[in-house]
């Protein structure tokens, strides 16, 4: 068997970037740009004020106040110098009028309509917005392989791009296998059960940034098994569940190998989703995970959101791990490497973690009480407030309660 991190090497090694795309900059939110976004202008373009108030020349300050003659909104602009002991009403963000070099807000001042006197103490160039504070023209403001967060979105529009590059989302075809399985509305008859790999993995290939496209079930045969992973070389790679271990009726692997295929590994040192295998299919990565739901997610959190992420040009690929105080004492009595569906917290600024409970890999609940998992190294003991690496699945309990 290999081990989880040679896996991973090796399958990353055979993930090439998709290609890109123009969308509107609204699309553009959680892609990877392939390219440097670089300034056309100043911004802000010129000085301007920070604050609704008054403008004017610090240096011709004789006392503590000032005429004022006249009043400049947002979005006008004023040519003509103000005169040295006289002031302009200002809005935020309007220029600063020539003549000028400071700005004293309206609550820190008394105004009769004609004149002002300051209530506070007033230094030179204060609230005044410099040219080019934010972004100087030629800048490299985004840099190539950047994720357009909501604040790269803004700093987009604000140098006037309203169509960027990105690396297109990476079309990933689901295939469920067994004669066994149902579509969601059925209702199970003996020695059947409802096919929910098909949607975990799907919510998943969504979660990642990716379009899932889902191709059904295929039966156990192997004719039947080969007609849908053709279908699914439409996508740019493919995840199977079922199927892939040695069992009588288990045709992913022969089936893959039968179209051309070549299988890279077929086992992973670990627990759960140690039927795992890789290949290459018409040059589309083709994944087969375990048809137990826990191994199938497990499996795809380590392996395929990984190779979507980079296909879609992101750099960084694997969830966040973290070391946490074990809630209670734990072992893994086998012999592979244990990811044990863990309940993760923070207290004291220090991660905390407890385990789910039964760890069956058909337990599906176990992943829905956790958000982390645990790495446990075979034949290992962990004692109670003893440290363990967690894999964080979801970083929500970090979030604060709505009202404090």
């Amino acid at each position: 068997m290999i081990s989880i991190q040679d896996a991973q090497r090796t399958i990353l090694e055979q993930i090439a970037a998709l290609e890109t795309e123009k969308v509107s900059v609204f699309q553009g939110l959680n892609r990877v740009t392939p390219e440097d976004h670089i300034a056309p202008w100043d911004i802000p373009a010129a000085d301007n004020s920070a604050m609704d108030g008054f403008a004017f020349s610090h240096a011709t300050l004789g006392g503590d106040r000032l005429r004022v003659t006249g009043f400049l909104p947002a979005g006008d602009v004023h040519l003509v110098p103000v005169p040295a002991g006289e002031a302009i009403r200002i809005m935020t963000g309007a220029p600063i009028p020539p003549g000028c070099d400071t700005v004293i807000p309206i609550e820190e001042v008394l105004d009769d309509g004609e004149w002002i006197r300051f209530t506070s103490i007033v230094k030179t160039g204060l609230h005044v917005r410099k040219r080019g504070e934010d972004i100087r023209k030629g800048e490299v403001v985004i840099r190539a392989g950047s994720l357009l967060r909501p604040q790269e979105i803004g700093m987009l529009s604000a140098m006037g791009t309203t169509a960027p590059a990105v690396y297109r989302r990476a079309r990933v075809a689901i295939l469920a296998t067994g004669d066994e399985l149902l579509e969601p509305g059925s209702t199970p008859a003996p020695g059947k059960i409802i096919n929910s790999n098909s949607y975990s993995l799907a919510a998943q290939v969504l979660d990642a940034g990716g379009d899932p496209v889902l191709l059904g079930i295929a039966p156990d045969a192997l004719d039947a098994t080969c007609d849908k992973i053709k279908a699914g070389l439409n996508a740019d790679m493919l995840v199977i569940t079922g199927g892939v271990s040695v069992g009588d009726r288990d045709f992913v692997k022969e089936a893959i190998e039968s179209l051309g295929g070549s299988v890279t590994f077929w086992k992973v040192n670990m627990k759960p989703g140690k039927p795992l295998a890789f290949a290459l299919l018409q040059g589309k990565p083709v994944f087969a995970l375990a048809g137990n739901p826990v191994g199938a997610m497990v499996a795809f959190e380590l392996f395929v959101r990984p190779s979507i992420l980079k296909a879609m040009g992101h750099r960084r690929l694997f969830r966040p791990a973290v070391k946490a105080i074990l809630q209670e004492p734990a072992a893994n009595k086998g012999k592979r490497p244990h990811l044990v569906r863990g309940i993760v917290s923070v207290h004291n600024d220090r991660y905390h973690v407890s385990t789910t409970g039964n760890q069956s890999s058909g337990r599906l609940s176990s992943l829905i009480q956790g958000n982390g998992l645990i790495r446990m190294a075979p034949e290992a003991s962990y004692a109670k407030g003893g440290e363990v690496e967690v894999l964080l699945l979801d970083r929500g309990f970090e979030m604060g309660d709505a009202l404090q």
